[in-house]
Protein backbone atom coordinates (compact mmCIF):
# COMPACT_ATOMS: atom_id res chain seq x y z
CA UNK A 1 0.00 0.00 0.00
CA UNK A 2 1.34 3.44 -0.95
CA UNK A 3 2.29 5.57 2.03
CA UNK A 4 0.37 8.81 2.53
CA UNK A 5 2.61 11.86 2.92
CA UNK A 6 1.99 14.36 5.73
CA UNK A 7 1.15 17.51 3.79
CA UNK A 8 1.69 21.11 4.93
CA UNK A 9 0.20 23.93 2.89
CA UNK A 10 2.80 26.65 3.51
CA UNK A 11 3.23 30.03 1.84
CA UNK A 12 6.60 28.94 0.44
CA UNK A 13 5.09 25.79 -1.10
CA UNK A 14 2.23 27.78 -2.65
CA UNK A 15 4.70 30.17 -4.27
CA UNK A 16 6.80 27.27 -5.61
CA UNK A 17 3.69 25.46 -6.86
CA UNK A 18 2.41 28.61 -8.57
CA UNK A 19 5.75 28.90 -10.30
CA UNK A 20 5.49 25.29 -11.49
CA UNK A 21 2.02 26.01 -12.90
CA UNK A 22 3.27 29.09 -14.73
CA UNK A 23 6.18 27.11 -16.21
CA UNK A 24 4.04 23.97 -16.83
CA UNK A 25 6.55 21.97 -14.76
CA UNK A 26 4.78 18.60 -14.88
CA UNK A 27 7.62 16.77 -13.17
CA UNK A 28 7.54 18.97 -10.04
CA UNK A 29 3.75 18.89 -9.82
CA UNK A 30 3.58 15.11 -10.05
CA UNK A 31 6.50 14.57 -7.69
CA UNK A 32 5.27 17.02 -5.04
CA UNK A 33 1.77 15.52 -5.02
CA UNK A 34 2.84 11.89 -5.15
CA UNK A 35 1.44 10.09 -2.11
CA UNK A 36 -0.43 13.16 -0.84
CA UNK A 37 -3.97 12.55 0.42
CA UNK A 38 -6.62 13.69 -2.12
CA UNK A 39 -8.27 15.81 0.60
CA UNK A 40 -5.03 17.80 0.97
CA UNK A 41 -4.75 18.24 -2.80
CA UNK A 42 -8.34 19.52 -2.81
CA UNK A 43 -7.42 22.11 -0.20
CA UNK A 44 -4.42 23.13 -2.30
CA UNK A 45 -6.49 23.62 -5.46
CA UNK A 46 -8.78 26.10 -3.71
CA UNK A 47 -5.83 28.51 -3.95
CA UNK A 48 -5.84 28.47 -7.77
CA UNK A 49 -8.28 29.29 -10.52
CA UNK A 50 -10.28 26.76 -12.53
CA UNK A 51 -7.88 26.58 -15.47
CA UNK A 52 -4.84 25.97 -13.27
CA UNK A 53 -6.69 23.42 -11.12
CA UNK A 54 -7.82 21.50 -14.20
CA UNK A 55 -4.22 21.37 -15.39
CA UNK A 56 -3.24 19.70 -12.10
CA UNK A 57 -6.21 17.30 -12.23
CA UNK A 58 -5.24 16.18 -15.73
CA UNK A 59 -1.76 15.23 -14.50
CA UNK A 60 -3.00 12.97 -11.71
CA UNK A 61 -4.32 9.43 -11.79
CA UNK A 62 -8.03 9.22 -12.56
CA UNK A 63 -8.85 7.60 -9.21
CA UNK A 64 -7.20 10.45 -7.30
CA UNK A 65 -8.73 13.09 -9.58
CA UNK A 66 -12.18 11.59 -9.01
CA UNK A 67 -11.76 11.77 -5.23
CA UNK A 68 -10.57 15.38 -5.42
CA UNK A 69 -13.61 16.40 -7.45
CA UNK A 70 -15.84 14.53 -5.01
CA UNK A 71 -14.27 16.43 -2.07
CA UNK A 72 -14.82 19.89 -3.55
CA UNK A 73 -17.57 22.00 -1.99
CA UNK A 74 -20.74 22.17 -4.06
CA UNK A 75 -20.42 25.75 -5.34
CA UNK A 76 -16.79 25.34 -6.39
CA UNK A 77 -17.44 21.97 -8.00
CA UNK A 78 -20.39 23.24 -10.03
CA UNK A 79 -18.18 25.89 -11.61
CA UNK A 80 -15.23 23.51 -11.92
CA UNK A 81 -17.16 20.82 -13.79
CA UNK A 82 -17.86 23.30 -16.56
CA UNK A 83 -14.20 22.99 -17.59
CA UNK A 84 -14.50 19.26 -18.33
CA UNK A 85 -16.07 17.40 -21.21
CA UNK A 86 -18.84 14.85 -20.64
CA UNK A 87 -16.35 12.08 -21.44
CA UNK A 88 -13.95 13.31 -18.75
CA UNK A 89 -16.74 13.61 -16.16
CA UNK A 90 -17.95 10.12 -17.00
CA UNK A 91 -14.44 8.72 -16.51
CA UNK A 92 -14.31 10.20 -13.00
CA UNK A 93 -17.62 8.54 -12.05
CA UNK A 94 -16.10 5.11 -12.72
CA UNK A 95 -14.12 5.49 -9.48
CA UNK A 96 -16.91 6.79 -7.21
CA UNK A 97 -19.80 5.17 -5.36
CA UNK A 98 -23.21 5.62 -6.92
CA UNK A 99 -24.39 8.14 -4.29
CA UNK A 100 -21.36 10.36 -4.89
CA UNK A 101 -21.92 10.08 -8.64
CA UNK A 102 -25.49 11.31 -8.21
CA UNK A 103 -24.34 14.28 -6.10
CA UNK A 104 -22.07 15.34 -8.96
CA UNK A 105 -24.63 14.70 -11.67
CA UNK A 106 -27.27 16.80 -9.89
CA UNK A 107 -24.99 19.82 -10.33
CA UNK A 108 -25.10 19.45 -14.12
CA UNK A 109 -27.80 20.43 -16.58
CA UNK A 110 -30.33 17.75 -17.49
CA UNK A 111 -28.88 17.31 -20.99
CA UNK A 112 -25.29 17.02 -19.74
CA UNK A 113 -26.40 14.64 -17.00
CA UNK A 114 -28.01 12.28 -19.50
CA UNK A 115 -24.96 12.42 -21.79
CA UNK A 116 -22.63 11.57 -18.89
CA UNK A 117 -24.75 8.63 -17.71
CA UNK A 118 -24.88 7.26 -21.26
CA UNK A 119 -21.06 7.14 -21.33
CA UNK A 120 -20.65 5.18 -18.08
CA UNK A 121 -19.08 1.86 -19.02
CA UNK A 122 -20.39 -0.14 -16.06
CA UNK A 123 -24.00 -0.89 -16.99
CA UNK A 124 -24.93 -1.90 -13.45
CA UNK A 125 -23.59 1.37 -12.03
CA UNK A 126 -25.46 3.31 -14.71
CA UNK A 127 -28.72 1.56 -13.66
CA UNK A 128 -27.98 2.30 -10.00
CA UNK A 129 -27.36 5.97 -10.77
CA UNK A 130 -30.56 6.29 -12.81
CA UNK A 131 -32.52 4.77 -9.94
CA UNK A 132 -30.99 7.12 -7.37
CA UNK A 133 -31.70 10.17 -9.52
CA UNK A 134 -35.41 9.67 -8.87
CA UNK A 135 -35.06 10.40 -5.13
CA UNK A 136 -34.99 13.81 -3.50
CA UNK A 137 -31.53 14.65 -2.19
CA UNK A 138 -32.73 15.22 1.40
CA UNK A 139 -34.24 11.77 1.99
CA UNK A 140 -32.67 8.37 2.69
CA UNK A 141 -33.07 7.31 -0.94
CA UNK A 142 -31.05 10.33 -2.06
CA UNK A 143 -28.31 9.64 0.48
CA UNK A 144 -27.89 5.91 -0.06
CA UNK A 145 -25.38 4.11 -2.23
CA UNK A 146 -26.35 0.99 -4.15
CA UNK A 147 -22.99 -0.68 -3.53
CA UNK A 148 -23.24 -3.14 -0.64
CA UNK A 149 -22.63 -6.77 0.31
CA UNK A 150 -25.66 -9.03 0.72
CA UNK A 151 -26.27 -12.75 0.87
CA UNK A 152 -29.25 -15.09 0.81
CA UNK A 153 -30.55 -16.63 4.01
CA UNK A 154 -30.20 -20.13 2.59
CA UNK A 155 -26.62 -19.84 1.40
CA UNK A 156 -23.71 -21.69 2.96
CA UNK A 157 -20.72 -19.83 4.39
CA UNK A 158 -18.66 -20.86 1.34
CA UNK A 159 -21.26 -19.37 -1.03
CA UNK A 160 -21.35 -16.20 1.06
CA UNK A 161 -17.56 -15.78 0.99
CA UNK A 162 -17.51 -16.25 -2.78
CA UNK A 163 -20.20 -13.58 -3.12
CA UNK A 164 -18.26 -11.23 -0.84
CA UNK A 165 -15.20 -11.59 -3.05
CA UNK A 166 -17.30 -10.86 -6.11
CA UNK A 167 -19.23 -7.88 -4.72
CA UNK A 168 -16.28 -6.38 -2.84
CA UNK A 169 -14.80 -5.22 -6.14
CA UNK A 170 -17.36 -2.38 -6.17
CA UNK A 171 -17.64 -1.80 -2.40
CA UNK A 172 -14.92 0.32 -0.81
CA UNK A 173 -15.88 -0.26 2.84
CA UNK A 174 -17.45 -3.42 4.23
CA UNK A 175 -19.05 -3.00 7.65
CA UNK A 176 -21.29 -6.07 7.62
CA UNK A 177 -23.11 -8.42 5.26
CA UNK A 178 -26.86 -7.93 4.93
CA UNK A 179 -29.09 -10.99 4.84
CA UNK A 180 -32.13 -11.18 2.57
CA UNK A 181 -34.72 -13.86 1.85
CA UNK A 182 -35.66 -15.23 -1.58
CA UNK A 183 -37.77 -12.16 -2.38
CA UNK A 184 -34.96 -9.72 -1.52
CA UNK A 185 -36.55 -8.62 1.74
CA UNK A 186 -34.07 -7.54 4.42
CA UNK A 187 -34.23 -9.86 7.42
CA UNK A 188 -30.93 -9.29 9.23
CA UNK A 189 -27.18 -9.01 9.03
CA UNK A 190 -24.11 -11.11 9.77
CA UNK A 191 -20.73 -9.84 10.89
CA UNK A 192 -17.53 -10.66 9.01
CA UNK A 193 -16.15 -12.20 12.21
CA UNK A 194 -18.96 -14.77 12.34
CA UNK A 195 -18.46 -15.60 8.68
CA UNK A 196 -14.71 -16.12 9.14
CA UNK A 197 -14.95 -18.41 12.16
CA UNK A 198 -17.93 -20.45 10.89
CA UNK A 199 -17.58 -23.80 9.11
CA UNK A 200 -17.76 -23.65 5.31
CA UNK A 201 -20.76 -25.97 5.29
CA UNK A 202 -22.73 -23.93 7.87
CA UNK A 203 -25.79 -21.97 6.76
CA UNK A 204 -26.19 -18.22 6.99
CA UNK A 205 -29.53 -18.94 8.64
CA UNK A 206 -27.65 -20.43 11.60
CA UNK A 207 -25.43 -17.43 12.35
CA UNK A 208 -27.18 -14.24 11.18
CA UNK A 209 -28.59 -11.62 13.54
CA UNK A 210 -32.20 -10.60 12.93
CA UNK A 211 -31.92 -7.56 15.24
CA UNK A 212 -31.18 -4.92 12.63
CA UNK A 213 -31.92 -1.21 12.33
CA UNK A 214 -32.97 0.00 8.89
CA UNK A 215 -34.45 3.15 7.34
CA UNK A 216 -37.02 3.62 4.59
CA UNK A 217 -36.21 5.33 1.29
CA UNK A 218 -38.62 8.21 2.02
CA UNK A 219 -37.22 8.98 5.52
CA UNK A 220 -35.93 12.53 5.98
CA UNK A 221 -32.15 12.90 6.25
CA UNK A 222 -32.45 14.46 9.71
CA UNK A 223 -34.24 11.35 10.98
CA UNK A 224 -31.58 9.12 9.40
CA UNK A 225 -28.85 11.14 11.13
CA UNK A 226 -30.71 10.86 14.45
CA UNK A 227 -31.04 7.07 14.11
CA UNK A 228 -27.38 6.53 13.19
CA UNK A 229 -26.28 8.78 16.04
CA UNK A 230 -28.58 7.06 18.54
CA UNK A 231 -27.48 3.52 17.69
CA UNK A 232 -23.85 4.47 16.92
CA UNK A 233 -24.02 2.96 13.42
CA UNK A 234 -21.28 3.09 10.82
CA UNK A 235 -23.75 2.13 8.10
CA UNK A 236 -27.51 1.59 7.91
CA UNK A 237 -29.42 -0.41 5.28
CA UNK A 238 -32.19 1.25 3.28
CA UNK A 239 -35.40 -0.59 2.39
CA UNK A 240 -38.28 0.25 0.06
CA UNK A 241 -42.01 0.15 0.82
CA UNK A 242 -42.01 -3.66 0.45
CA UNK A 243 -39.13 -4.12 2.87
CA UNK A 244 -36.64 -5.05 0.16
CA UNK A 245 -33.01 -4.04 0.54
CA UNK A 246 -32.21 -1.30 -1.98
CA UNK A 247 -29.06 0.37 -0.63
CA UNK A 248 -27.10 1.55 2.38
CA UNK A 249 -26.07 4.84 3.93
CA UNK A 250 -22.55 5.10 5.38
CA UNK A 251 -21.32 7.30 8.17
CA UNK A 252 -19.36 9.64 5.86
CA UNK A 253 -22.61 10.72 4.18
CA UNK A 254 -24.31 11.30 7.53
CA UNK A 255 -21.36 13.34 8.81
CA UNK A 256 -22.01 15.70 5.90
CA UNK A 257 -25.68 15.94 6.93
CA UNK A 258 -24.72 16.63 10.55
CA UNK A 259 -22.31 19.35 9.44
CA UNK A 260 -25.05 20.95 7.36
CA UNK A 261 -27.42 20.83 10.35
CA UNK A 262 -24.83 22.38 12.65
CA UNK A 263 -24.01 25.09 10.09
CA UNK A 264 -27.69 25.92 9.60
CA UNK A 265 -28.29 26.18 13.35
CA UNK A 266 -25.13 28.23 13.86
CA UNK A 267 -26.21 30.71 11.20
CA UNK A 268 -29.74 30.95 12.62
CA UNK A 269 -28.36 31.50 16.11
CA UNK A 270 -26.19 34.29 14.69
CA UNK A 271 -29.15 35.88 12.92
CA UNK A 272 -28.35 34.74 9.36
CA UNK A 273 -31.50 33.56 7.61
CA UNK A 274 -30.02 32.00 4.43
CA UNK A 275 -27.28 29.46 3.80
CA UNK A 276 -24.32 31.65 2.86
CA UNK A 277 -20.55 31.36 2.72
CA UNK A 278 -17.75 33.88 2.96
CA UNK A 279 -17.09 33.88 -0.79
CA UNK A 280 -20.72 34.61 -1.74
CA UNK A 281 -21.63 37.94 -3.32
CA UNK A 282 -21.91 41.07 -1.20
CA UNK A 283 -25.63 41.33 -1.94
CA UNK A 284 -26.32 37.71 -0.94
CA UNK A 285 -24.39 38.14 2.31
CA UNK A 286 -26.22 41.37 3.08
CA UNK A 287 -29.63 39.90 2.26
CA UNK A 288 -29.02 36.97 4.61
CA UNK A 289 -28.03 39.18 7.54
CA UNK A 290 -30.27 42.22 7.06
CA UNK A 291 -33.68 40.85 8.20
CA UNK A 292 -32.57 40.11 11.76
CA UNK A 293 -30.47 43.27 11.93
CA UNK A 294 -33.62 45.23 11.10
CA UNK A 295 -35.56 43.31 13.75
CA UNK A 296 -32.81 44.06 16.25
CA UNK A 297 -32.88 47.73 15.28
CA UNK A 298 -36.67 47.87 15.68
CA UNK A 299 -36.28 46.20 19.08
CA UNK A 300 -33.69 48.79 20.04
CA UNK A 301 -35.99 51.65 18.97
CA UNK A 302 -38.82 50.11 20.96
CA UNK A 303 -36.49 49.80 23.96
CA UNK A 304 -35.51 53.45 23.62
CA UNK A 305 -39.16 54.43 23.41
CA UNK A 306 -39.91 52.26 26.44
CA UNK A 307 -37.15 53.95 28.47
CA UNK A 308 -38.63 57.29 27.45
CA UNK A 309 -41.86 56.40 29.24
CA UNK A 310 -39.90 56.39 32.50
CA UNK A 311 -38.01 59.61 31.78
CA UNK A 312 -39.48 61.22 34.88
CA UNK A 313 -38.30 58.39 37.15
CA UNK A 314 -34.80 58.53 35.65
CA UNK A 315 -34.70 62.30 36.17
CA UNK A 316 -35.54 61.86 39.87
CA UNK A 317 -33.18 58.90 40.35
CA UNK A 318 -30.42 59.13 37.66
CA UNK A 319 -28.55 56.13 39.09
CA UNK A 320 -31.36 53.87 37.86
CA UNK A 321 -30.14 54.42 34.28
CA UNK A 322 -26.67 53.11 35.14
CA UNK A 323 -27.95 49.56 35.46
CA UNK A 324 -29.94 49.32 32.22
CA UNK A 325 -27.03 47.58 30.38
CA UNK A 326 -26.67 45.13 33.29
CA UNK A 327 -30.35 44.15 33.14
CA UNK A 328 -30.52 43.75 29.36
CA UNK A 329 -27.18 41.91 29.05
CA UNK A 330 -28.02 39.47 31.86
CA UNK A 331 -31.48 38.78 30.47
CA UNK A 332 -30.05 38.16 26.98
CA UNK A 333 -27.32 35.83 28.27
CA UNK A 334 -29.71 33.81 30.42
CA UNK A 335 -32.18 33.49 27.54
CA UNK A 336 -29.53 32.32 25.09
CA UNK A 337 -28.12 29.80 27.61
CA UNK A 338 -31.56 28.31 28.27
CA UNK A 339 -32.62 28.20 24.63
CA UNK A 340 -29.30 26.68 23.50
CA UNK A 341 -29.69 23.79 25.95
CA UNK A 342 -33.28 23.18 24.82
CA UNK A 343 -32.31 23.31 21.12
CA UNK A 344 -29.60 20.74 21.76
CA UNK A 345 -32.06 18.56 23.68
CA UNK A 346 -34.67 18.75 20.90
CA UNK A 347 -32.19 16.94 18.63
CA UNK A 348 -32.92 13.85 20.72
CA UNK A 349 -36.69 13.14 20.57
CA UNK A 350 -36.56 11.04 23.75
CA UNK A 351 -35.37 13.93 25.88
CA UNK A 352 -38.79 15.54 25.98
CA UNK A 353 -40.65 12.30 26.67
CA UNK A 354 -40.88 13.34 30.32
CA UNK A 355 -43.67 15.75 31.30
CA UNK A 356 -43.37 19.39 30.33
CA UNK A 357 -44.28 20.44 33.87
CA UNK A 358 -41.35 18.51 35.30
CA UNK A 359 -38.90 20.15 32.90
CA UNK A 360 -40.24 23.62 33.63
CA UNK A 361 -39.93 23.03 37.38
CA UNK A 362 -36.31 22.01 36.86
CA UNK A 363 -35.63 25.09 34.71
CA UNK A 364 -37.30 27.32 37.31
CA UNK A 365 -35.21 25.79 40.12
CA UNK A 366 -31.96 26.47 38.23
CA UNK A 367 -33.14 30.01 37.44
CA UNK A 368 -34.01 30.69 41.10
CA UNK A 369 -30.57 29.50 42.24
CA UNK A 370 -28.71 31.54 39.61
CA UNK A 371 -30.97 34.55 40.18
CA UNK A 372 -30.37 34.54 43.92
CA UNK A 373 -26.59 34.35 43.53
CA UNK A 374 -26.53 37.16 40.94
CA UNK A 375 -28.92 39.30 42.99
CA UNK A 376 -26.79 38.97 46.12
CA UNK A 377 -23.62 39.84 44.18
CA UNK A 378 -25.27 42.91 42.64
CA UNK A 379 -26.75 43.96 45.98
CA UNK A 380 -23.33 43.91 47.61
CA UNK A 381 -21.70 45.71 44.70
CA UNK A 382 -24.27 48.54 44.62
CA UNK A 383 -24.00 49.03 48.39
CA UNK A 384 -20.22 49.29 48.13
CA UNK A 385 -20.18 51.60 45.08
CA UNK A 386 -23.21 53.83 45.63
CA UNK A 387 -24.05 53.46 49.33
CA UNK A 388 -27.78 53.52 48.43
CA UNK A 389 -29.83 50.73 50.00
CA UNK A 390 -33.03 51.37 48.06
CA UNK A 391 -31.16 51.34 44.74
CA UNK A 392 -29.41 48.09 45.69
CA UNK A 393 -32.72 46.45 46.61
CA UNK A 394 -34.35 47.67 43.40
CA UNK A 395 -31.60 46.43 41.08
CA UNK A 396 -31.32 43.10 42.93
CA UNK A 397 -35.04 42.32 42.81
CA UNK A 398 -35.27 43.42 39.17
CA UNK A 399 -32.25 41.30 38.21
CA UNK A 400 -33.67 38.27 40.01
CA UNK A 401 -37.02 38.70 38.21
CA UNK A 402 -35.34 39.15 34.84
CA UNK A 403 -33.30 35.95 35.30
CA UNK A 404 -36.50 33.99 36.05
CA UNK A 405 -38.40 35.47 33.11
CA UNK A 406 -35.53 35.14 30.62
CA UNK A 407 -34.92 31.54 31.64
CA UNK A 408 -38.60 30.71 31.14
CA UNK A 409 -38.69 32.47 27.77
CA UNK A 410 -35.48 30.79 26.64
CA UNK A 411 -36.94 27.39 27.50
CA UNK A 412 -40.47 27.71 26.18
CA UNK A 413 -39.74 29.62 22.94
CA UNK A 414 -37.76 26.90 21.11
CA UNK A 415 -40.28 24.28 22.22
CA UNK A 416 -43.16 26.33 20.78
CA UNK A 417 -41.26 26.97 17.55
CA UNK A 418 -40.53 23.25 17.24
CA UNK A 419 -44.21 22.43 17.69
CA UNK A 420 -45.07 24.72 14.77
CA UNK A 421 -42.39 23.15 12.55
CA UNK A 422 -40.01 26.13 12.78
CA UNK A 423 -36.32 25.49 13.38
CA UNK A 424 -35.93 25.98 17.17
CA UNK A 425 -32.38 27.29 16.68
CA UNK A 426 -34.06 30.54 15.68
CA UNK A 427 -34.83 31.05 19.39
CA UNK A 428 -31.14 31.19 20.28
CA UNK A 429 -30.38 34.19 18.11
CA UNK A 430 -31.52 37.81 17.86
CA UNK A 431 -35.14 36.73 18.35
CA UNK A 432 -34.73 35.76 22.00
CA UNK A 433 -32.18 38.51 22.69
CA UNK A 434 -34.43 41.30 21.43
CA UNK A 435 -37.47 39.92 23.24
CA UNK A 436 -35.58 39.59 26.52
CA UNK A 437 -34.19 43.12 26.22
CA UNK A 438 -37.71 44.55 26.04
CA UNK A 439 -39.08 42.30 28.77
CA UNK A 440 -36.08 43.03 30.98
CA UNK A 441 -36.54 46.77 30.65
CA UNK A 442 -40.22 46.42 31.45
CA UNK A 443 -39.51 44.39 34.56
CA UNK A 444 -36.72 46.70 35.71
CA UNK A 445 -38.67 49.94 35.49
CA UNK A 446 -41.82 48.37 36.90
CA UNK A 447 -39.91 47.10 39.94
CA UNK A 448 -38.12 50.46 40.33
CA UNK A 449 -41.39 52.38 40.11
CA UNK A 450 -43.13 50.14 42.63
CA UNK A 451 -40.32 49.94 45.17
CA UNK A 452 -39.44 53.62 45.15
CA UNK A 453 -43.11 54.37 45.48
CA UNK A 454 -43.35 52.02 48.48
CA UNK A 455 -40.26 53.31 50.19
Amino acid sequence: MEAVIQFELSKEYLERFQGALDEKDEQFIRASLDGVNPADITQLLYEFDTEESKYVIDLLEKQISAQIINDLDEDTRTEFLGAFTVTEISSFLDFLDSDDCVDILMELSLQTREEVVALIRDEQKARHIQELLHYDEDVAGGLMAKELIKCNLNWTIRQCIEEIRKQAETVQKIYSVYVVNNTGKLIGKVSLKKIIIAEDSAKIADIYDDDIVSVATHMDEDEVASIMRKYDLEAVPVINAKGRLVGRITIDDIVDVMQEQAEEERQLMAGISDDVEEDDSVWKLSKARLPWLIIGMVGGLMGARFIGLFEGDIALIPAVAFFIPLITATGGNVGIQSSSIVVQSLANPNVFAESMARRLVKVLTVAVLNGLILALLVFGSVILLYKEEFLAITVSIALFSVVLLASFMGTITPIILDKFGINPALASGPFITTANDLLGLGVYFTVANLLYGIF
